[in-house]
């Protein structure tokens, strides 16, 4: 095995619940967004209460927290960027361990209220060669982001050519954008919400056809081999298979995207990788004989098939899905175990259910450990302790009783065979 440092697991957050659930699924670090200059404003974001909490709990477990704040800024949002850094400086108790950032101006605006801030500059950057690398790293960056377009052996390349302490961090798995290192354009052209500003509506998951000009209201499908008309869809990116080729190309941080997915999503992704790269670094032969096992645990989460992207030169018709825009969901998210106590005798897990299930079903209690434990569910309870036979309400509070005890942070899921609309 060529000699490296073990790379950082980086995960995804959009909310202080899934935070935690990263944290003790197996993330090293975890990249969250504030109320403001995050490119996932569609996703429920932190509040700077809310991001206090979560940078605590994440360091108390020896995990870091960077920022996103990696919009491609305009006039009017440097002054209230500057009032954001200066906030994010001197949050309390702790403060956050790096900002991702993009645009040159919102670096600028970060060096000059944060001078010590270690900065990370976004994919959303175009990071396609050594000499972009260069140029950040003497403007006082610590690591670049790989533009998605890069081969595994152009990111060897860049490695070569930067200094030994400068990182790159690259995305291994998770949706595809069809645009330029994310950088679109559709989003704000159709309907005025621009996805360089955090507001994309996805227009590259849409159903397009042809219109001809002096026949309105004719739509003539856009096909293409007869394949379909979804001609922007992407699959998903999945390296799970990779570890020993990311490895030795350099990568320092491994990022998973997701930043509006469920806790489940990132509880199923973070465990799978973090077993993954830490049974490679124990031996490869480890790594290879738990390959099923990866597979079958990755393929758990919601997914749109998968592909290696550009990692292994460029991509042809067969990353893209033309036939529809849904995804694979093989799980249904349940909720996260807040508390377990006794009540008469028995053994009650209280958590805040995400969806509906009854008394007697068969359910999974998911652990950090990688195990998935199968168990009935013997009764249910409102937040007053009145029985229940199922719970009606979303994100209702209820206690159950299970035939076997869980811990605080483990999931519940349930399975289904179903595919679920993106759009």
């Amino acid at each position: 095995m060529t000699q490296r440092r073990k790379p950082e697991l980086l995960i995804p957050a959009s909310s202080l619940e899934v935070l935690k659930t990263a944290v003790v699924f197996g993330a090293d670090a975890v990249y969250i967004g504030g109320e403001a200059f995050g490119l996932r404003a569609k996703a429920k974001n932190f509040s700077m209460e809310e991001m206090a909490e979560g940078i605590a709990f994440a360091h108390a477990h020896g995990v870091k927290v960077y920022v996103t704040a990696n919009i491609l800024a305009h006039n009017e949002d440097l002054e209230g960027a500057a009032a954001y850094f200066t906030e994010l400086r001197d949050m309390q108790p702790e403060s956050p361990d790096a900002l991702i950032i993009s645009d040159p101006g919102m670096f600028t605006v970060a060096k000059e209220v944060w001078p010590e801030v270690e900065i990370h500059i976004s994919t959303q950057a175009n990071n396609t060669n050594y000499q972009t690398y260069l140029f950040w790293w003497k403007m006082g960056a610590k690591r670049v982001v790989s533009a998605r377009e890069l081969s595994l052996a152009e990111i060897r390349t860049i490695r070569d050519h930067i200094p030994e302490e400068m990182e790159i961090e690259s995305f291994i798995h998770g949706a595809m954008c069809i645009s330029y290192s994310g950088r679109c354009l559709l989003s704000a052209y159709f309907t005025g919400r621009d996805a360089n500003q955090g507001a994309c509506t996805h227009p590259c998951r849409w159903k397009y056809a042809v219109v001809e000009e002096k026949r309105p209201g004719e739509y003539l499908p856009v096909y293409e081999n007869e394949r379909g008309t979804y001609i922007f869809n992407s699959k998903d990116l999945c390296m799970i298979e990779y570890i020993p080729e990311i490895v030795s190309a350099g990568i320092d941080s491994l990022k998973i995207e997701g930043r509006m997915k469920t806790a489940l999503y990132v509880a199923t992704v973070a465990r799978t990788y973090r077993k993954a790269i830490d049974d490679y670094f124990e031996s490869e032969e480890m790594y290879r004989a738990n390959m099923d096992w990866y597979r079958a645990e990755i393929s758990k989460c919601t997914y749109r098939q998968f592909t290696t992207g550009f990692y292994f030169g460029k991509p042809d018709e067969n990353t893209q899905i033309y036939d529809n825009n849904t995804y694979v969901n093989e799980y249904i998210y349940l909720g996260i175990v807040d508390t377990v106590g006794e009540k008469d005798g028995g053994c009650l897990t209280r958590f805040e259910q995400r969806n509906k299930f009854s008394v007697g079903e068969q359910i999974e209690i998911m652990k950090p450990d990688g195990r998935n434990i199968e168990v009935e569910v013997l009764a249910m309870y409102d937040a007053e302790f009145t029985p229940m036979e199922s719970c009606p309400h979303s994100k209702q509070v209820i206690w159950v009783e299970l035939s076997k005890t869980p811990e605080c942070y483990d999931i519940l899921r349930k399975k289904a065979e179903i595919l679920v609309d993106q759009s």
